[in-house]
């Protein structure tokens, strides 16, 4: 007799264990999608022929499995044959820091530029004090600050993390445990930055591989030609063809568990208000773990309850904005800037990071002349800003952009916007106490938990997948034990997963 899993959240991790089940089992596989998008944050909007990617998504991963997985799914242009749509684009990685009003390389560089920007004074402090924590290193590093200023010292965190970083988590630095940093920037550090950087002269750049480069150096990367949303699309549709179910607009809320087993889930149709239920021999969640305890009611334990309802997120907002021309400063403006993305780091404007669609992909935007952009703020569901009209915050949006001599307000010819709840599982608020959850979850023995929201861990789509592949693979192999699902995106050799 067939069995049967039931996946919760049609984002990677999702969609990467139906489609991993269809072809290395004969499960079959029901995916259960709260909305009405496919790709979970990895989705791609359309608004009027121009494309919004929600967060900027680079395909690149250590993981030679993932690699080849999406290239499976996505041919690059040069092994596509006469398919010149469903394709990935190769493309080169520009990042820069608005900050001071001025333009700094992404990662900060020790050049010409950077020295002339900061000015000789403060370059020097920040010699001295990454000087003095390389001498004189700290015995405790508790906080996300602590992790900062080991890494780069006191003065290179001042300048270029601490304003920002709290700009995107809308707490100070010291109110943050250091496994952010531990998982987000793990591998960055000055020394491997300069060592990239000379290194880069001599190095002529062949493949997209590029396994030794630390994430944050990577300087080429895949992309789908219509945004990541047309590579879960495609994937959706091979598993809709391999028989596999796809529930969308459907939100689950109520898990019945029973024997240390879940049993079935019911879900709301969001449309019609419809209830039904579904059982099943297997359970993945994507879903955010907050919701996921919320939904087994009274079956859960009063600890477990109340760590879960003190889990904290960070939500976004994206504004798109059409524009003839994008002004870079009071005396040159430019269409065609060749940055993907732009980290506003001023203090006088609350707008986090700016994305530059046209050079994401040309498919991104409807008219090439124009230029397309999204202006990506973070804050938490309920504030100001998330509490701002529509109408209200895009001219909010406008006139910060306006403030900082980025655009001129007589060159916006459109503009709309995207609220995106639970994007970014913080690392405070009830976080340290998360084992209780997650024991208790291990100890559903055909649940699984997966993906970012799945698991509170602020992955990347690539480690995503991994969860969701290593999950599969203990199905198959019969393992009892979920730590391998856990490990992923903690150990620096991730690509280098061991089986079992």
């Amino acid at each position: 007799m067939s069995k049967t899993a039931i996946i919760i959240g049609a984002g990677p991790a999702g969609l990467t264990a139906a489609y991993e089940l269809l072809n290395r089992t004969d499960i079959k596989p029901i995916v259960v999608e709260s909305s009405n998008y496919i790709g979970g944050i990895s989705k791609t909007i359309e608004y009027k022929g121009n494309r919004i990617d929600i967060g900027g998504h680079r395909f690149f991963s250590k993981s030679d499995e993932v690699m080849n997985w999406w290239q499976n799914i996505l041919p690059t242009e040069q092994n596509a044959g006469s398919d010149t749509e469903k394709v990935m684009l190769v493309r080169r990685r520009l990042s820069r820091i608005f900050f001071l009003g001025k333009f700094f390389d992404y990662p900060v560089a020790l050049n010409r530029n950077t020295i002339a920007n900061l000015g000789l004074l403060r370059i020097v402090r920040i010699g001295w004090t990454y000087m003095m924590i390389k001498i004189f290193p700290p015995k405790k590093i508790e906080s996300l600050e602590d992790f900062f200023i080991s890494r780069f010292g006191k003065e290179l965190y001042k300048t270029f993390f601490r304003d920002y970083t709290e700009k995107v988590w809308g707490v100070a630095c010291s109110k943050i445990p250091a496994d952010w940093g531990a998982q987000r920037v793990k591998e960055l550090s000055v020394s491997r930055a300069i060592a990239h950087a000379i290194k880069s002269i001599f190095k002529k750049e062949k493949s997209i591989e590029q396994k030794n480069t630390d994430t944050s150096l990577i300087d080429r990367f895949l992309y789908p030609k219509y945004g990541p949303g047309q590579m879960w699309e495609t994937v959706a549709e091979k598993i809709k063809q391999k028989n596999g179910t796809i529930l969308m607009n459907c939100t689950v809320d109520k898990i019945v568990v029973s024997e240390n087993n879940i049993v079935s889930i019911g879900y709301t149709n969001n449309a019609t208000g419809e209830k039904k239920l579904l059982e099943g021999d297997y359970f993945f969640s994507t879903m955010p773990v907050k919701d996921l305890i919320t939904a087994m009611g009274s079956q859960v334990p009063a600890k477990v309850q109340s760590v879960s309802s003190g889990l904290q997120y960070r939500d976004f907002i994206t504004v798109g904005l059409l524009l003839t021309k994008l002004k870079l400063n009071k005396n040159s403006s430019d269409t065609h800037i060749k940055d993907n993305w732009i980290y506003v780091q001023e203090k006088n404007v609350k707008v986090g990071r700016l994305q530059i669609f046209n050079n994401w992909s040309p498919a991104l935007v409807a008219n090439s002349e124009n230029a397309w952009i999204g202006l990506e703020y973070f804050c938490n569901e309920g504030d100001d800003l998330w509490n701002k009209t529509d109408s209200d915050f895009i001219q909010f949006a406008i006139e910060e952009l306006h403030s900082i001599n980025i655009i001129e307000k007589q060159d916006v010819l459109d503009a709309t916007i995207i609220r995106v709840p639970k994007t970014y599982p913080a690392y405070f608020g009830s976080y340290s106490e998360f084992d209780v959850v997650r024991n208790f979850s291990d100890s559903i023995g055909n649940l699984f938990l997966i993906g970012r929201n799945g698991m509170h861990r602020y992955n990347n789509q690539d480690h995503s997948m991994l969860t969701a592949i290593a999950a599969v693979s203990n199905i198959i192999e019969g393992l009892e034990t979920k730590e391998n699902i856990w490990n992923i995106n903690t150990e620096e050799d991730y690509h280098e997963e061991k089986k079992g």
